[in-house]
């Protein structure tokens, strides 16, 4: 009988910033590992399980990556915080049931998450009696914080919100990003190579602000982070927790209604016709956040695309499956967004 607990890396870090990406690169390194995945997103598909399930992640057993088997779970009712009591404990019933087949469990939070109350729950009795929080890994989008997405002075986002209403979503953000820090026992600076060496120090100083001297930083480019620097750090950081201070530790109840999610289903679309038309969505209206697939005409591959505020990545990731309907699903994040005009918007794209 297993006697030791299943160490527990939870994942966090605001939309966009790279945690998919550095998932992708702890599955295809931890060989040998048997890993269980828990994805969460705000979203009303499953893109991010999707990209994992893509990826090679060393999973020959029957059912592999599917959802079903028990290797990849998506809760896609929100962010993990909000549904934990509804779905994350029975989530983790089951895997507790098949503890001796697992030896990590890798939990990525939704970029709109609270990582507090998830770390909290590791503190049930039927939870803590198998599982025990390695660490909280916050990933910083290096880029979007030198670029000054993150104020430190919240009596400057007042006034800021005072002379331009559409600030109130920014103000936050700024304590969700301060909240992902105050978790954090890692901090994770992604695209490190999309800044300049003077914008990089800014953004080590801003987040060491942030967090105590004891919190590791370390650069990434594409996710690259050394495996041992990710895994077995051993902090059972539900023991410590409570001590944390949060924004929002006083809330009976959080709730994200600042936040629309919605998708939008196309059919193929012309690539260039498809970045301009969302480029121009992101510069009129209120879009955090873009993700999903597209297909094109005469391609065999699913191209994925991924965009943060006006940055966008798009490339082809897969080839469509056999009986899989080549079509373009995308979705957008962001406030008071509006399906119909999205969708006039992109018909521009269609061919």
């Amino acid at each position: 009988m297993q006697t030791t607990k299943i160490p527990a890396t939870i994942v966090t870090g605001f939309l966009g910033s790279g945690k998919t990406t550095l998932m992708r690169h702890i599955l295809e390194q931890a060989k040998g590992l048997r890993v269980a995945v828990i994805v969460n997103e705000f979203g009303e598909l499953g893109i991010d399980g999707e990209i994992l399930k893509t990826c090679a992640i060393g999973c020959k057993e029957e059912g592999g990556a599917d959802t079903q088997s028990g290797q990849i779970y998506e809760l896609a009712n929100g962010c993990m915080c909000c549904t934990v009591q509804e779905e994350f404990f029975p989530v983790m019933k089951a895997l507790a049931e098949r503890r001796a087949d697992i030896d990590v469990l890798l939990i990525e939070t939704s970029g709109l998450a609270l990582p507090k109350p998830l770390v909290q729950a590791f503190q049930w009795p039927d939870i803590a009696n198998v599982f025990t929080v390695d660490s909280v890994v916050t990933v910083v989008d290096t880029p979007a914080a030198a670029a000054g997405q993150f104020a430190h002075d919240p009596h400057a986002v007042d006034e800021q919100r005072q002379a331009d209403p559409n600030l109130d979503h920014d103000a936050s953000l700024h304590e969700l990003f301060e909240d992902q820090l105050s978790a954090a026992d890692l901090v994770v600076l992604s695209k490190a190579d999309l800044v300049t060496p003077e914008q990089l120090g800014q953004v080590r100083a801003m987040v060491a602000e942030e967090v105590p001297a004891s919190v590791k930083m370390i650069e990434a480019v594409q996710g690259q982070v050394p495996l041992n620097v990710l895994l077995g750090q051993h902090r059972a950081a539900e023991l410590s927790i409570n001590d944390k201070h949060s924004h929002h530790d006083h809330d009976e109840d959080h709730e994200h209604d600042a936040f629309d999610s919605l998708h939008i289903d196309l059919g193929a679309v012309e690539r260039d016709r498809l970045m301009q038309a969302l480029q121009a969505i992101v510069e009129q209206h209120g879009v955090l956040r873009v993700k999903g697939f597209a297909a094109l005409p005469g391609k065999k591959m699913r191209l994925l695309v991924q965009g943060v505020g006006r940055r966008f990545d798009a490339y082809f990731d897969r080839a469509w499956a056999e009986g899989e309907a080549a079509a373009t699903r995308l979705v957008f994040i962001g406030k008071q967004l509006d399906a119909a005009v999205l969708q006039q918007a992109l018909k521009s794209a269609e061919v």
